[in-house]
């Protein structure tokens, strides 16, 4: 069966928002792509997609990722985990993210020297205690966001 080209555009259009809907990391252009070894500044999106708040998002940085600062979110609180050389490890942000709403986190970093991919885990709290892991333990449901170093 031939389906109209306006019906496939229409379905892709209606699928695209379900797609991107999950907590992301990208460039502040909105890349999932970077150079080895450069200065970035990365957004994380962070959408609440149930029909309740979203009180807390934390961020495991990938190894090799050195965050030297970080944009100021009002309305939330801050809090960064490093390990023993002084690169943080881990950021938390507390905060409330309505329904229907999504919140934007930047931040500047300098990627690793090597060529690869960075994984970015992102575990978002719902007001029910309910944890969501963006981490691939089930790429097809909760992937992790990855940005391409070249």
């Amino acid at each position: 069966m031939k389906f109209p080209a306006f019906l496939l555009a229409l379905s892709a259009a209606l699928l695209l928002p379900l797609a991107a809907a999950h907590a992301t990391v990208r460039t502040e252009g909105g890349l999932t792509e970077s150079k080895v070894g450069a200065s970035e500044t990365y957004r994380l999106n962070v959408p609440t997609e149930k029909d309740i708040s979203t009180t807390e998002i934390r961020l495991v940085v990938p190894a090799g990722v050195s965050i030297s600062r970080f944009q100021v979110t009002p309305g939330f609180t801050r809090t960064v985990r490093k390990n023993a050389d002084g690169l943080v490890t881990e950021v938390v942000w507390k905060g409330r993210v309505a329904p229907m709403e999504y919140a934007r986190f930047f931040f500047q970093a300098r990627n690793p020297a090597a060529p690869g991919e960075l994984a970015w885990k992102v575990y978002q709290t719902y007001s029910d205690g309910s944890v969501v892991a963006w981490d691939d333990t089930d790429p097809a449901s909760s992937p992790a966001s990855k940005t391409t170093l070249k």
